[in-house]
């Protein structure tokens, strides 16, 4: 139900929490189709406009993509921040914390301008019917950066990206990060159409930077900016890398361009002795997948550099190096281990997998799991029980959240495993109970869902399970 104050009465933050709630939110109710009569970009700009166009008084970094796309935005923000730029954050959704969403350098926009902000939005809502709880949680965080003066702002997309209520912005550049299936009911079935919603944000003349993809997506990644005039970056192939070490603490890695590359083979070819060595680089982000992320905010700064936005070499590393992105493979407790990670689509939950075997081999492994119920939950299973991933014992859960799966409807999917799972109905307590069972040794991860992830995080610190 919609909640109705009188103008004239000033919200406080939960008031305005309220009220932005009270607008069809389609993170909790989901979507029969993506298409124009659900998700329009007219009533987005229109509002936009008689708010001032907010969105238009800082040079923006605007990334999709299906998977990483929050690491990307995440460590750009955060080397952009350490090159002294004034840098706004926007991102969703938020783990702990709403405010979470609209960041400067780091910190969450206050109580006080949220209800601020969201009172001025509540005086123009009105004229502008069909908002939606994420069209106006955007505008709340573009008036805010605008407000605070920002340099730059680094704006993720929340879902697709052609009919994206971000998708009002003329970036600087704009990137992709890996490209997977996830919503599919809303992008497309295939490969080529989720990427032809996700390359929506393709500006024309607007350099575009991509990480690696798969060749479907990528040939529509490729169309699409040649089209556009979009000058295309591609991580894999314009700029290289290589994983050099890695550890619980983070993950070193050399990066290089390709020009760097063509120049060092002819002076090799030549019989030339060469001193040099590509940029090092390091970050506390665990798991290989975490490196192709780096590389492609690497390559995403790099293009800004020639926007207008120059970057020092030593601020780039400063900033990868001190990024900070919960719920990413994240280490919150050991002996046990306890492990959280936001893996919600079969993509994700493999290279979970991996980063599992690469980190704990041959460890126990705990596995709490619950989902949402539009999620390739069968998908999800086959890779985080697939062999060498360590996982013994299973507990099914849910989230506090309206599109959770019972977990009970998951048991059978476990069973085939040769797994008897537990079902606990509180992440809290599947928390607790699994380290009850855990020996000083063992792993427990927590996946499936970023509200699972939330949750398991909460519970851990308010039982004060955290370890340093």
């Amino acid at each position: 139900m919609r909640l109705v104050l009188p103008l004239s009465f000033m919200l406080s933050y939960e008031e305005a929490l309220d009220y932005l709630y009270s607008f069809v939110d389609y993170s909790a109710v989901r979507a029969d189709k993506y298409s124009p009569q659900t998700f329009e970009l007219g009533r987005m700009v229109n509002f936009l406009a008689a708010l001032g166009n907010p969105q238009d008084r800082y040079p923006v970094l605007h990334v999709a993509g299906t998977k990483g796309k929050g690491s990307v935005a995440a460590m750009s923000a955060s080397a952009l921040s350490a090159g002294g730029y004034r840098t706004g954050f926007y991102t969703s959704p938020h783990l702990l914390d709403f405010r979470e969403r609209a960041r400067v350098d780091g910190q969450f926009i206050s109580r006080a301008s949220v209800a601020e902000i969201v009172d001025t939005l509540r005086s123009v809502e009105p004229q502008h019917p069909g908002l939606t709880t994420f069209e106006l949680t955007t505008a709340m965080a573009f008036l805010h950066f605008a407000r605070e003066q920002v340099d730059v702002a680094v704006i993720e997309v929340g879902l697709g990206g052609r009919l994206d209520a971000t998708n009002v912005v003329t970036p600087r550049v704009s990137v992709i990060s890996s490209l997977s299936y996830d919503h599919t009911y809303l992008l497309g079935n295939t490969l080529a159409e989720i990427a032809g919603e996700k390359g929506g944000i393709i500006k024309p003349g607007v350099p575009v930077v991509s990480a690696p993809q798969k060749p479907e997506a990528l040939e529509v990644l490729e169309r699409l900016a040649a089209e556009r005039h979009a000058p295309l970056t591609l991580a894999g192939r314009d700029w290289l890398y290589h994983l050099v070490a890695h550890d619980l603490s983070g993950q070193e890695f050399e990066v290089w361009s390709a020009g760097e590359q063509d120049q060092l083979n002819k002076l090799r070819a030549l019989g030339h002795p060469v001193d040099w060595r590509p940029e090092q680089l390091r970050i506390p982000l665990l798991g290989r997948h975490q490196v192709e992320n780096a590389v492609a905010a690497y390559a995403a700064l790099q293009a800004l550099r020639g926007q207008g936005l120059p970057l020092a070499p030593e601020a780039i590393r400063a900033g990868l190096r001190t990024v900070r992105w919960p719920g990413r493979f994240e280490i919150v407790r050991r002996q046990p281990y306890l492990v959280l990670d936001g893996a919600h689509n079969r993509d994700s939950a493999e290279k979970l997998a991996t980063t599992l075997r690469d980190y704990f081999p041959g460890r126990r492994v705990t596995l709490i799991f619950g989902a949402s119920s539009d999620k390739d939950v069968s998908g999800m299973l086959a890779e985080l029980l697939a062999p060498g991933t360590g996982v013994t014992r299973v507990i099914l859960t849910q989230a506090v959240h309206p599109r959770a799966q019972d977990p009970e409807e998951l048991a059978d999917l476990v069973s085939g495993y040769g797994l008897t799972p537990e079902v606990v109905s509180s992440v809290g307590q599947a928390v607790r109970r699994a380290l009850a069972w855990a020996q000083p040794e063992d792993v427990i991860l927590a996946c499936g869902s970023l509200f699972v992830v939330a949750e398991a995080g909460a519970a851990a610190r308010e039982n004060e399970l955290v370890s340093d």
